[in-house]
């Protein structure tokens, strides 16, 4: 496995201390994010797809530090019903990946309103009342389905070979049976981006959700969530207070090690070797009490403590 990073986790440090601290750390690939829900502080993706020059001054600050480009992340809502910068970004990610010569781009499903003249996305985690049907058929049959037929299509025209959707609340894809019903509908360029942290706080097991995956995890995110026993006890888990006000909240994202011990990490890398993943790990930080760049230092000791490193070298005895 290969450690990585997702370059918004250090978002306030500029492109190269981004990369110095990057390569001080021992983390060898860097996830860069574009834009969507992200401010993009460290790629511009207009100047990028722009000028062949400009492309040339990205990728030699890699080189420089022997750094890998892991992916591109484009994570936002391109179904937003009245927003189409997000959709934008994807479509233009996906173009950039092309001219970068990055073969997996990060992305999240999106969430369109429950129906055609809403203006507000509509996440449905209820089979009642009964309207909710009629929500999730126009979402996925009328919205989903036809924008996700055509990303994988240009997909494919860009050379792009995964398309890694996190399973993440408040999106049609968030677990693993909606991201396997989009994968049998637009094709295997579609696979799961695996983060714990999401999993966590929607009841989900990471270890078994491995399992069920295999071959459909096509990236993963180191990411922790610590549950709140004593606010989740009388709150439940569908949190929506602010992600700053840590003591009232049922969930919180955590630094690696905080939500769950090195034991736990140690097994899911583990699993993940299990279910055929060999990849990239990239360290997601989004914890609001820890310094960002202590959060991925802790992380990254973290995980090059657990991660399997060198390949198999186990011959089976003959019969």
């Amino acid at each position: 496995m290969k450690l990585g990073l997702v370059s918004d986790s250090l978002a306030s440090l500029g492109f190269d201390d981004m990369l110095d601290h990057a390569a001080r750390l021992g983390i060898t690939g860097v996830e860069m994010n574009t834009g969507g829900w992200s401010a993009a502080p460290h790629l511009d993706l207009e100047e990028l797809l722009a000028s062949s020059e400009a492309r040339a001054r990205f990728l030699r600050g890699f080189d420089d530090r022997r750094l890998r480009i892991v992916s591109l992340n484009a994570c936002g809502n391109p179904l937003h019903p009245t927003d189409r910068s997000q959709a934008d970004c994807l479509v233009n990610t996906l173009r950039l990946a092309g001219e970068l010569g990055v073969h997996t781009v990060c992305a999240t499903s999106g969430l369109p309103a429950g129906r055609a003249d809403d203006t507000m996305p509509n996440w449905v985690v209820s089979s009642w009342p009964a309207e909710t049907r009629d929500i999730l058929r126009y979402q996925w049959e009328e919205v989903l389905f036809p924008f996700w037929t055509g990303i994988a299509a240009l997909a494919r025209e860009n050379g792009v070979e995964r398309i890694a959707l996190k399973l993440q609340g408040n999106q049609c894809v968030y677990n693993v049976p909606t991201l396997m019903q989009l994968r049998d509908e637009v094709g295997p360029v579609v696979g799961a981006t695996l983060d714990p942290g999401q999993l966590f706080w929607m009841g989900g097991d990471p270890l078994v959700a491995a399992d069920a995956l295999g071959e459909a995890i096509y990236h993963v995110h180191a990411k922790d969530t610590m549950l709140n026993t004593p606010v989740q006890a009388v709150a439940g888990l569908l949190e929506n207070g602010s992600v700053v006000d840590v003591p009232a909240r049922s969930w919180s994202s955590v630094t690696l090690g905080i939500g769950h011990g090195r034991e736990w990490w140690r097994q899911f890398c583990y699993r993940l070797k299990m279910a055929g993943y060999d990849g990239w790990i990239s360290i997601d930080h989004e914890d609001v009490l820890i310094n960002s760049l202590e959060g991925v230092e802790k992380s990254a000791a973290l995980l090059k403590s657990v991660m399997p490193v060198l390949p198999a070298d186990f011959t089976a005895p003959e019969d």
